[in-house]
């Protein structure tokens, strides 16, 4: 597997490596030893797989202490724009973000540490989602941030007339009203 940095550091990109011939293609999609070595230790428990629409945005979720979850995400299907935000008090890229295309095409994945909340939007018309947790759902530790707060700057390339909203989410406290659970 091949790791990107991005500009907040744990925040990775991944893409595998891909074996193509006339028959089609092969590739790992994950490897605790190779993720150990070149990301760090983490051991997933759970594997959740969503499917949505064109214009579907869920998020910014996490899951508040003592059940904080890192991510390991990607798209099997369709397209999607991955973003995540830095929530943790004191650091130095609090409030900045993280987005990344993920598709079925490019197999890529990103890796979410915990502190940081995550969402999507969908771009293609449909698009099927997994991702891996290194916590359980821990419903009563459900938390999130406004995925229509303005103020973190992120371009979902939703047109806002075409974007499908949960009203939980458009109903959680935007970032500059919010008290992180979390700290650097």
């Amino acid at each position: 597997m091949n790791i990107i940095q991005t500009e907040i550091p744990g925040v990775i990109i991944i893409e595998p490596r891909i074996f193509e011939d006339a028959r089609g293609y092969f590739f790992e999609s994950f490897s605790q030893r190779e993720f150990d070595e070149k990301v760090g230790p983490v051991i997933f428990v759970q594997d959740n797989e969503s499917k949505s629409s064109y214009g579907v945005m869920r998020g910014l979720h996490f899951q508040r202490p003592p059940f904080t979850q890192s991510k390991l995400v990607r798209c099997v299907h369709g397209a999607v724009l991955d973003v995540v935000v830095d929530i943790r008090r004191g650091s130095p890229t609090f409030g900045q973000h993280v987005a990344v295309e993920l598709t079925e095409d490019n197999h890529r994945q990103f890796f979410i540490p915990k502190g940081f909340a995550h969402g999507f939007a969908v771009l293609s018309d449909t698009a099927v989602f997994q991702y891996k947790c290194d916590e359980f759902y821990h419903p009563e530790a459900d938390g999130g941030i406004n995925i229509l707060d303005d103020s973190l700057g992120i371009d979902w390339h939703i047109p806002a007339g075409k974007a499908i909203l949960s009203d939980k989410d458009t109903k959680h406290p935007l970032l500059q009203d919010f008290d992180t659970p979390f700290t650097f």
